[in-house]
């Protein structure tokens, strides 16, 4: 499995039903965040779209090419202007990097219910995990954990079936033999109840070619999911993680994202080598109606040209911009204010599954 920063073909997201689960009374705040998602990774890459129907598809190609604007109020002032003067100058691009394919889904979250993509002797190859909607939690899912399938058939490319319950979001690769997952999620019962952590492991490496795992702890406060990795801690580079860490010791989160901390300290790569490891901050507690949310600045996604981070109108924004930015500085940094999108309990890297570039395709 490639690294995200590795060059991409594309990358997928599946786009929300109003009928869904995720955001229930809140849906018309989304489709322009997806809309940002879109035109921000487009400028480097192709975009594959997932609709359930036609009604679907002609109300994403109402959005996505309806109008040339840009919705400012979702991104930051430069990176408005930078992607509604690509929009404008060159509209006929946008339509040829953007496809939309009829691939129905129950909820939005493509890290999750995407396949895991594989580059197998240059060839392009996925993985078709079991999905059950995070532990059985939100039912019905069989759209959703037949995407992967969908999607080896409509690429003609061979799909390997381990036969687990395991989410993208779970995971996280440097590209070279080491991969990043959490004992709460990986471990836990409602997943693979007869699987311990030495099967686990093995799962890893042959089906990754990841032979040296780092386990971390547990996930942060309001994260469904158990404790995705992908809200916590994050390759960077090869031998770099950037880790979430909470400040304020009153704070619920600050207990387990130092202990996570503690363990990357301790931890080292495929090759024997410790880690490099960069902090990154937490944006605080965002809640609604009482309900604490997993804002993470962590579950931000790389592309090709863009690093997509979620920001929530908190003062850490900026000071996280800033440190990926450093981490990558061939791209594009791009805050987007995604309070809207974690109401649905996810972010940027949630909702996008990348495609890596193959030598053979």
């Amino acid at each position: 499995m490639p690294a995200e920063w590795e060059p991409h073909e594309g990358t997928w997201l599946s786009w929300p039903r109003r009928e869904g689960i995720s955001f229930p009374g809140r849906y018309d705040a989304v489709p322009a965040l997806w809309r940002a998602m879109v035109t921000t990774l487009a400028t480097g890459e192709h975009v594959y779209v997932n609709v359930g129907d036609e009604a679907q598809e002609a109300e994403v190609r109402a959005v996505l090419f309806g109008h040339e604007a840009v919705a400012r109020t979702a991104l930051d002032a430069s990176a408005a202007t930078s992607l509604a003067t690509t929009v404008r100058g060159d509209r006929v691009s946008l339509h040829d990097r953007v496809s939309l394919h009829r691939i129905p889904t129950d909820e939005p979250w493509c890290r999750d219910h995407g396949p895991t993509f594989l580059v197998r002797d240059g060839e392009l190859t996925l993985i078709d995990w079991r999905y059950n909607a995070w532990g059985g939690k939100y039912p019905p899912y069989d759209r959703d954990d037949a995407v992967p399938s969908r999607i080896a058939e409509l690429l003609g490319v061979r799909a390997f079936h381990p036969g687990i319950v395991l989410e993208g979001g779970a995971i996280d690769v440097n590209g070279r033999g080491t991969v990043l997952t959490t004992e709460s999620c990986l471990l836990n019962p409602n997943r693979n109840p007869s699987l311990g952590r030495a099967e686990i492991e093995a799962y890893l490496r042959e089906y990754l070619n990841a032979p040296h795992v780092v386990w971390l702890g547990a996930g942060i406060a309001g994260d469904d999911t158990d404790g995705h990795v992908d809200d916590l801690t994050r390759f960077v580079a090869p031998r770099t993680v950037v880790t979430a860490v909470e400040a304020d010791p009153a704070d619920v989160n600050y207990g387990p994202l130092r202990e996570n901390l503690h363990r990357l300290r301790a931890a080292h790569d495929q090759d024997g080598r410790s880690l490099e490891v960069v902090e990154l901050p937490m944006p605080g507690a965002v809640e609604w109606e009482g309900q604490r949310l997993p804002a993470s600045y962590a579950n931000f996604y790389v592309g090709n040209e863009a690093v997509l981070v979620p920001t929530f109108a908190h003062d850490n924004d900026a000071v996280a911009l800033d440190v990926l930015r450093r981490c990558f500085p061939g791209r594009r940094a791009v805050g987007i204010d995604a309070t809207a999108l974690v109401w649905g309990l996810g972010a940027f890297h949630c909702a996008t599954q990348q495609q890596p570039l193959a030598v053979h395709t």
